[in-house]
């Protein structure tokens, strides 16, 4: 039976957490570009454990449940870890190589973006722009997913720790479904600012929407099977680490709604056809059993 109190609690909490610091910014006009740019991250990064925050007070004190029920003592199947950490890179990699096959984005194989980047921040480095690149790729791969959990189990431990195995009275897919929409929700005071759709900042609203439900599909895929929230924040660092890389490979000026990254349309039709494949070799919807009140497969 689906439980309102908590899940009411969880979702004012959540927001009242997160929407305070994404919004503070607006504040930060008047600053310089690259002080701004550091304020900004820094207070983006703590909205990011807002859903996190919630879903502890929400478990300990609305539901009186213990800590151990958000499953952070649980690892789950190691192969999911494969999945959380390599599927990112290759989504995003699709997402890059259908943007230049439809031409809504042209390769660069001069970097001009990361020039450009360079030349504003007065940046100068002993290495080649190519070289450099190498590197970003290594570090994307390497060494940022996982450095990344520190903030992505912010959000992981509420979207999908919390939320989405309290939604499942619903159905699994309304549970998927409805998570994605309110996590693509939340991110509605960053998406407005500008932020990874900067032409397009109110119609971006839903097209994050729309990105975060198909991506909620697929992290929660992995969420369900390895029962816990451990593998969600490691897809998510993933994700986080890769997301922009497209844009050192494409000359500047494509439209971010029409190619680019996993955000844009090509973005939407690779996740989308990676959950297809879920369904039509049976991987979802996931076999679960109830057992103590836990998910399981």
């Amino acid at each position: 039976m689906l439980q309102r109190k908590p899940l009411t609690w969880f979702l004012i909490i959540a927001f009242a957490i997160s929407w305070p610091l994404f919004l503070t910014p607006l504040l930060f006009r008047d600053l310089e570009p690259a002080t701004r740019q550091i304020a900004i991250q820094g207070l983006w990064a703590l909205a990011m454990w807002g859903p996190g925050i919630a879903a502890l007070i929400a478990t300990l004190a609305i539901e009186k449940q213990p800590f151990k029920s958000l499953r952070l003592n649980t690892l789950g199947p190691k192969r999911y870890y494969l999945w959380a950490w390599l599927l990112p890179p290759v989504l995003v990699t699709l997402s890059g190589l259908l943007t230049v096959l439809i031409r809504t984005g042209q390769l660069d194989t001069e970097f001009t973006f990361l020039q450009q980047q360079m030349e504003q921040t007065g940046t100068q480095l002993p290495i080649s722009t190519g070289m450099l690149v190498v590197i970003q790729i290594a570090q994307a791969l390497l060494f940022a997913p996982f450095f990344n959990i520190i903030f992505a189990m912010g959000e992981e431990l509420g979207w999908r720790g919390f939320l989405l195995p309290r939604l499942m009275p619903l159905g699994q897919w309304k549970a998927l479904l409805i998570s994605g929409l309110i996590w693509g929700v939340w991110h509605a005071p960053v998406i407005a600012q500008g932020h990874n759709y900067p032409d397009h900042p109110m119609l971006g609203i839903l097209l994050m929407t729309v990105f975060c439900v198909l991506l909620g599909i697929i992290i929660g895929w992995m969420y369900l099977k390895a029962r816990s929230p451990w593998v969600a924040a490691l897809a998510h660092g993933s994700i986080n680490a890769w997301a922009g890389l497209p844009y050192l490979f494409l000359k500047p000026g494509f439209d971010t709604v029409l190619g680019g990254t996993l955000t844009s349309v090509p973005g939407w039709l690779v996740m989308g056809l990676f959950v297809g494949w879920l369904m039509l070799t049976k991987r979802l919807p996931v076999q679960i059993r109830e057992e103590a009140g836990e998910v399981g497969d």
